[in-house]
Formats: structure tokens, C-alpha cells, sequence
């Protein structure tokens, strides 16, 4: 029977019912805020990518208040903001009222991983860890997808109205999502963060090479986890000739493995090792899917069937890839902060995943517009790349363990006097693996 960490069913609960009201406007994207708003699609285009930008600019500070108020106050704001967001967006009908409005959800968009992070941080030890990034991965797909369908049922009976009601619900499960985070453990006085009486702050995590190290490798892998809505639908239609059709049955594919195979995949992933061994696997499969896909593009397999055929298998082997990485890297990212800075932390490496997926549609246009393969030879590069850069950083928490049980046995080595917070680095090479 799997031990329940105190606060983990709210936890849970919340991530659900955030999934499901997000899935009603993700998939629409572009044309939800369209026919929300009125304003026409370049313009709302344009307002979204620097609200965007914004809000990634904002996570610092995000940081620093999560080390200053704790993880769960920031959680119930992030959710107010997210619904409060939404609530508007029906009312923005002109450009200054909608550019506020999305600059105001952006900064609550962009924030919220960074701060459920550190609740997992909070409220979960060891490889409760894992199974909490894991199972959190599973309800999003599986949110999103019955967000969809339930969205696009609405639109079908209600029209453009539909949309708007999509808006107002989705709004109302940030709500109830806040209602059910307040039942989450306050964290006792003892355990209160005292990041404001620390010197270091973000020069911490300047000074901290192997913490860099691994934001660094996960910029890089991240590149992958956009290629499958930005890269993917563009590759199969211009390159491949397939019907637009097909990569919605890819989506479908990837969704129902990640929400039905996540947990079991992350439990069986951590027979490999070290979650920096793990992580570094799962950015090889990547890789191996990315090669996949450039080659269906130079053999250009006949028949319609088989083009399909060949397409779901990548799919399959691209899944895998992410359901073996994710899990483990955030894990990683979360135990290698120390726990009075771990807002601030987690903030800097979701500027890794921000910063790839703000950088990916140029990166992949330009590169398709030159030639089919050259996006795939690019996201091979940058997979592999990451994945050597986690293996050097299990290689270093391999010699720094073996470091420290030398020290423990040297009875008569002088106690120091430095704490964790004066060597951030030794922190992240002796982080807990399971």
C-alpha cells in the first residue's frame, strides 16, 4: 500500500480539476481568445507572446516570494490570479484591457510550476517525490484531455457563446482548485523559510556550477517537449504530405499514454539507477525518436497506412522518452535546492523550460524552411547534449558521496563550520537519490 504524504489528496484534487479547466481553452489556443475577445488573431498573437515574455521575466520574484511566504500561500495566490484572469477575459474586448488581462494570467501562468514544485518540495520526501511529478503528469494529460472534449462539446451546442462559458469555467475550477489548496498542512513556524535573513539569494544559485549545470541540460532537452506541438504539425503536413488529420490522432496517442502510463513508467524508470542516470535516459530515447522522424522524412515510406503507422511508432518511442525524463528531472531540480531557497531555486530552472519554449517557433521555422531534417538533427544535438551533461553531474554525486564517507570516517578531521548555505554546490551533490 503507497504511504499518503499529509496534504497530498488536496494536492492531488487541485492539480485534477486545474487540468480539466485548462483543458478547455488549450487546445482552441489562438481562436478561444479570439472569439472571447474579439480582437483580431495577429494582434492577440502579438499580446500573448510579450505578455509571455513578461510573466517569464516575473519569475524571480515569484521565487523570492515563495521563500518568503512558503509555497502553499503562493499556490492559493497563483490560483486566484489564474481565475481571476479568466473571469475578465470575456470583457477585454479592447486592446489595453486585454493586453492587461493577459499580462496579469501570464505572470500567474508562468509562475504556478515553479510554485507546485516546491509544494512537492514540501509536502513529500525520497521517491514520493517522483511518483508525485509522475502522477501530476498523468492528471495534466488526462485533465486536458477531458477539458477538450468537454469544451468542444460546449462550442458544438452553444456556438461562439461556448466560449465564453469555457472561459468563465475554466475560471471557476482555478477557484475551486484554491478552495481545495487551503486544506493543504501550514507549514509549522520551525520550518518557516528564512530566506530574507539570507545573504546569498539568487547569488547562490550564480555561484552553485552544478545546480547551472542542470538548469542548463534541461534548456536543452526542453527543446524536445515543444517539438510535439510546434514542430510535429508543421513537419507532417509541409514535409510529409499527411492529412492535417493525423497529428491530431498523434496528440490523442500521446496523451492517453501519458496519463495512463506515467506512474507505472516512472516506478519501473527508477531501476536505472540515479534520476540523473534516469533523466539522462529518457533525453537518449528523445534523441532516438528525433532520428525517427527524420528518417521517415528522407525514406519517405508509400501508402498512406504505413506513413501512419510509422508516425504512431515514433509517437510511442517519443512518450516513452518523456515519461522516463520528466519525472526524473524535476525530482532532480527539486532535492538539489536547499530547502530555504528552494522558491528561488525552482524559479531559475523554470527559466530553462520558459526560455526553450519562447526560443523553439524560431528556431523550428527556420530550420524547417531550409530543410525537413534540420530540426530533428537540431533537437538530436540538443537531447544528447543535455543527456551528457546530467551523466557529468552523476559522475560528480558519485565523487562527492564517495567523498563524504571518507569525511565521516575521519575521526580526526576538525568539524567545520560552514553551513549548507555557504557551499550551495555541495548541497546539490549529495542530494538524496533513491
Amino acid at each position: 500500500m503507497v504511504r499518503r504524504n499529509p496534504g497530498e489528496r488536496a494536492l492531488v484534487t487541485g492539480m485534477t480539476i486545474d487540468a480539466l479547466g485548462s483543458g478547455m481553452y488549450v487546445p482552441f489556443s489562438l481562436i478561444f481568445f479570439q472569439r472571447v475577445t474579439g480582437l483580431p488573431l495577429t494582434v492577440i498573437g502579438v499580446v500573448l507572446t510579450v505578455a509571455g515574455l513578461a510573466g517569464m521575466a516575473l519569475l524571480p520574484l515569484a521565487g523570492a516570494a515563495v521563500d518568503r511566504f512558503g509555497a502553499r500561500r503562493m499556490q492559493l495566490i497563483g490560483y486566484a490570479v489564474r481565475g481571476l484572469g479568466f473571469v475578465a477575459y470575456p470583457f477585454a474586448t479592447s486592446l489595453p484591457a486585454f493586453a492587461a488581462v493577459a499580462l496579469f494570467t501570464a505572470a500567474g501562468d508562468r509562475a504556478f510550476p515553479a510554485i507546485q514544485q516546491a509544494l512537492v518540495g514540501e509536502i513529500s520526501t525520497g521517491t514520493d517525490r517522483d511518483r508525485l511529478n509522475a502522477l501530476g503528469r498523468s492528471l495534466r494529460n488526462a485533465g486536458l484531455g477531458a477539458g477538450g472534449l468537454l469544451a468542444a462539446l460546449i462550442v458544438g451546442l452553444a456556438g461562439d457563446t461556448g466560449f465564453v462559458i469555457a472561459a468563465w469555467l475554466n475560471a471557476a475550477s482555478f477557484l475551486v482548485a484554491a478552495l481545495i489548496a487551503r486544506r493543504l498542512p501550514r507549514r509549522s513556524p520551525a520550518a518557516a523559510v528564512t530566506a530574507t535573513d539570507t545573504a546569498g539569494g539568487y547569488r547562490a544559485i550564480l555561484a552553485d556550477l552544478p545546480f547551472l549545470s542542470l538548469t542548463g541540460a534541461n534548456f536543452l532537452i526542453a527543446f524536445g517537449y515543444s517539438a510535439l506541438s510546434l514542430l510535429l504539425p508543421a513537419y507532417a503536413v509541409t514535409v510529409l504530405h499527411a492529412p492535417a488529420a493525423t497529428t491530431g490522432g498523434l496528440f490523442a496517442v500521446n496523451t492517453a499514454l501519458c496519463a495512463l502510463g506515467g506512474v507505472p513508467m516512472s516506478r519501473w524508470a527508477q531501476r536505472i539507477g540515479r534520476r540523473s542516470r534516469i533523466a539522462a535516459t529518457g533525453a537518449a530515447v528523445f534523441a532516438l525518436s528525433f532520428l525517427g522522424f527524420a528518417l521517415i522524412g528522407m525514406i519517405r515510406p508509400g501508402g498512406a497506412a504505413v506513413l501512419i503507422v510509422a508516425l504512431i511508432g515514433m509517437m510511442i518511442l517519443y512518450t516513452t522518452g518523456e515519461l522516463v525524463h520528466s519525472p526524473a528531472a524535476s525530482t532532480l531540480a527539486i532535492e538539489a535546492a536547499p530547502a530555504d531557497l528552494r522558491g528561488r531555486y525552482l524559479a531559475s530552472y523554470q527559466l530553462s523550460w520558459s526560455l526553450s519554449a519562447a526560443l523553439a517557433p524560431s528556431v523550428f521555422t527556420a530550420l524547417l524552411a531550409v530543410d525537413g531534417s534540420l530540426p530533428w538533427l537540431f533537437l538530436i544535438g540538443s537531447a544528447l547534449t543535455g543527456a551528457a551533461i546530467l551523466l557529468r553531474f552523476d559522475r560528480r554525486q558519485v565523487t562527492a558521496d564517495r567523498t563524504d564517507t571518507a569525511l565521516s570516517g575521519d575521526a580526526a578531521r576538525p568539524p567545520t563550520t560552514s553551513s549548507s548555505r555557504d557551499l550551495p554546490s555541495k548541497a546539490v551533490l549529495t542530494s538524496p537519490q533513491p
